[in-house]
């Protein structure tokens, strides 16, 4: 089971700049907007918004830290191509097709893998803020933020780029308890990725797994040597 994980902010605010840190080959990057880092460095990412391409780098990727950079065109993107299609049909599908994608995550990935959505927000007449979708219709079908755990939202103060841990009652912020001891952090994705391994002992997880396919391979060979 791998786990979800939604990053929330206004563009320029510091989602994708989060990244960094990391060096290549320790995070993989699907970019759904197609544009460059904000940042110099040699990280690489694959550009594509098809849900299909998208799944099968999930199940295929050696990486155990993925990022959806820009997750939230997947559903504009697919809202524009079909804008001239009439009725409702095509706001089911495209909540069905970014529910099935969490699903993936959720339910198909190992329990050492955690998936970054990096999205931008929205909000309504009074002020509460929300992951931005492409309208009413696809929130009724699919609440989106209740299938995360750990919802992340970037800030910005006196020029310091941060990440904020906890709701202040206008927004759907959250996080485990005692995974951040503070409600504001560095903006630095790796530094929260060691976290969440820390917290759900993911590392302890992955060696277990691997300790379980040696005995399974060694196990083959000595029925094989008999």
């Amino acid at each position: 089971m791998g786990i979800p994980v939604l990053i929330l902010g206004e563009s320029g605010s510091g989602k994708s700049a989060s990244l960094r840190n990391f060096k290549k080959g320790e995070v993989g990057i699907i970019n759904v907007a197609g544009k460059p880092l904000p940042f110099k460095g040699d990280l690489g990412s694959y550009p594509t918004d098809n849900y299909a391409q998208i799944h099968a780098i999930l199940e295929k990727a050696k990486a155990k830290i993925i990022v959806i950079d820009d997750a939230q065109y997947l559903m504009a993107n697919e809202f524009m191509r079909r804008a001239k299609e009439t009725g409702f049909q095509k706001f089911t599908d495209i909540g069905q097709n970014y529910w099935n994608l969490i699903m993936t995550v959720i339910n198909k990935l190992d329990d050492d893998v955690v998936v970054y959505f990096m999205s931008h927000i929205e909000r309504d007449q009074e002020g509460h803020e929300k992951v931005k979708t492409i309208g009413k219709l696809l929130d009724e079908k699919i609440t989106t933020e209740g299938l995360f755990s750990i919802v992340l939202k970037t800030q910005v103060k006196d020029g310091k780029y941060s990440f904020v841990t906890q709701t202040n009652g206008m927004d759907t912020v959250k996080s485990p308890i005692g995974l951040f001891e503070e409600l504001e952090i560095d903006n630095d994705l790796k530094i929260v990725d060691q976290k969440i391994r820390e917290y759900y002992e993911l590392d302890k997880k992955s060696t277990t797994k691997k300790t379980e396919v040696e005995k399974k391979i060694n196990d083959f060979f000595t029925r094989m040597s008999k």
